[in-house]
């Protein structure tokens, strides 16, 4: 008992640090206390953060399937052949340590997904309508192989994009651009929703709700794209639209952003009131304003979302109506106009008590410009953030500037920074209630160099839940348990019915085991009981 209390002792303290940070940020942004205080109380967290080795943190990739930027390799292929390379892009991203799938499942107002009420992607099939041969469900697929590799799948929809082509015979005859042509406009040589309808909003909150309830999703995800970016300066042409809803606002910005701010609140209560596990998060342009723009800006000077996408994301954060947020930070340090390291602070001081996750850029790794010469520019990036105890992971774009190891960036990954295994940071404002512990774990050897460990799932805890997976750990009978290092980690499974494990890489010697149960958000029980075996 007292070994399980250490243990609790230890997880507690990690809880209080991230909590007494989170505090101190509100006190230092709200009662100003000095700076200097808070840089010392900051320093000392600081310190006793690193002693703790990285076993919480958000590792994503997008998946890019618009233009086949990522999968599939190219548009028309047999389901088959799609599988395998789906696969091929999965098993890579586990030996890298990455714990999240960012898929893009809505390109252009269609669908890598079956229960749709889109037609099929054009980017799937080679045509748009054309259902993929022999038939199957991509995105279900997608879930069901990325939990057994122990990562979440968060949906990536593009919200207002509607087609990328203004011909029309290059669009389904029951694509919503062909039946509803009064909602959209044309920018850019693109189609786009007009975000000032009502009915618009309400149809694409109805395209996410499809999904969140037909399908396993771990999150709802949204990039940059909202209203879109300018173009030569040209006018969007929703003037008419202004007149007939914009009547209480003062000008045509503030409407545009109050239309985009009406959606995120409405995705934010419609998603969490069909299933409260399920994440929305938003990867913005990473610059919300500039310090030259408002005095709670960046010390930047670049395009903003607020000012050119309409999208407020700090305000979105300040009111708690996204889970996470996901600045893209595609610069590097000291860059002229927008630094990395400017930034990272800027997001990390207006997060809210929100997640942090930054957005990096993998397919700049080997560029000949300023900064990413430094074949090291990366890798610096994700040990920046880590030394900042308000952000709590990375997401990378794209998934093939990953696989290809782009400047080495992935063999980082591998035999550095995400080298064990690591569980997603836990959001307890939708779930602060752990699962009991796993009961009754044995262990004996199997075979010449296996151990079999065997358990029985937990009781259920008073939230209802009894376990989603098990997380399982393995030390030296001399050594002291630790379930904050990462290196002790065997096997994460996001699967309940598994409770069993074969441990094929225990050297000749004597071990203990625990087992932990997790939710579906992630929140880890008190470990197991003992279980110990030798290996001759």
């Amino acid at each position: 008992m007292n070994k399980i209390n250490s243990i609790h002792n230890k997880t507690s303290g990690i809880l209080l640090v991230n909590y007494l940070c989170t505090l101190t940020k509100i006190m230092f942004r709200r009662v100003f206390i000095p700076s200097l205080f808070v840089f010392f109380i900051l320093l000392s967290l600081k310190s006793i953060a690193q002693d703790v080795p990285q076993k919480r943190e958000f590792r994503g990739v997008w998946v890019a399937t618009v233009a086949n930027i990522d999968w599939p390799s190219k548009p028309g292929l047999n389901s088959d052949i799609q599988k395998r390379e789906l696969l091929r892009i999965l098993d890579e991203h586990q030996r890298s340590g990455i714990n999240a799938i960012m898929f893009q499942i809505r390109p252009t107002t269609d669908a890598f997904y079956a229960k749709s009420r889109e037609p099929w992607s054009k980017w799937l099939t080679g045509t748009q309508g054309l259902a993929p041969s022999p038939f199957y469900d991509p995105l279900e697929f997608a879930i069901i192989e990325a939990h057994k590799r122990g990562m979440e799948l968060h949906a990536w929809f593009n919200p207002y994009r509607a087609a990328f082509s203004l011909a029309e015979k290059e669009v389904h005859p029951q694509h919503i651009t062909r039946q509803k042509p009064q909602w959209f406009f044309n920018y850019g040589g693109k189609k786009l929703f007009n975000p000032g309808l009502p009915e618009v909003r309400a149809y694409i909150v109805q395209v996410i709700m499809d999904v969140v309830r037909n399908y396993d999703i771990d999150g709802v995800h949204f990039d940059d794209y909202f209203y879109p970016y300018q173009e030569n300066a040209r006018p969007i042409p929703d003037t008419e639209t202004y007149i007939l809803y914009g009547r209480n606002y003062k000008n045509i910005t503030d409407w545009r952003r109050s239309n985009v701010d009406t959606l995120i609140h409405a995705l934010d209560d419609s998603i969490h009131a069909a299933k409260k596990y399920v994440k929305f998060g938003i990867s913005p342009f990473g610059i919300w304003k500039n310090k030259s723009q408002d005095p709670e800006g960046s010390v930047t000077n670049g395009g903003s979302s607020y000012s050119e996408l309409y999208a407020d994301t700090r305000k979105w954060l300040q009111l708690g109506w996204i889970d996470y947020v996901n600045p893209q930070i595609y610069w590097p340090v000291q860059h002229r106009l927008a630094p990395f390291e400017n930034l990272l602070e800027w997001w990390s001081n207006n997060a809210y008590g929100r997640h942090l996750y930054i957005g990096q850029a993998a397919y700049r790794a080997a560029e000949n410009v300023q900064g990413f010469r430094n074949r090291s520019e990366l890798p610096n990036q994700v040990r920046a953030l880590r030394n900042n105890l308000r952000v709590q992971g990375s997401v990378f774009f794209s998934s093939k500037s990953l696989t290809n190891n782009l400047a080495g960036f992935q063999d980082s990954l591998r035999n550095d920074l995400y080298r064990y295994p690591a569980l997603p940071p836990v959001m307890l404002w939708l779930d602060n209630i752990a699962p009991q512990s796993p009961l009754q774990l044995t262990a004996y050897l199997k075979s010449e160099n296996t151990i079999q460990l065997n358990w029985n799932p937990p009781l259920m805890a008073r939230d209802g839940e009894t376990a989603y997976g098990y997380v399982v750990y393995r030390f030296k009978t001399n050594e002291e348990v630790n379930l904050n290092d990462a290196s002790k980690i065997l096997n994460i499974s996001f699967d309940h019915t598994l409770t069993m494990y074969s441990d094929t890489t225990a050297k000749s010697g004597s071990y203990k085991y625990v087992v932990t149960a997790i939710d579906r958000l992630k929140n880890e029980s008190m470990p197991s009981n003992f279980a110990t075996s030798f290996i001759p």
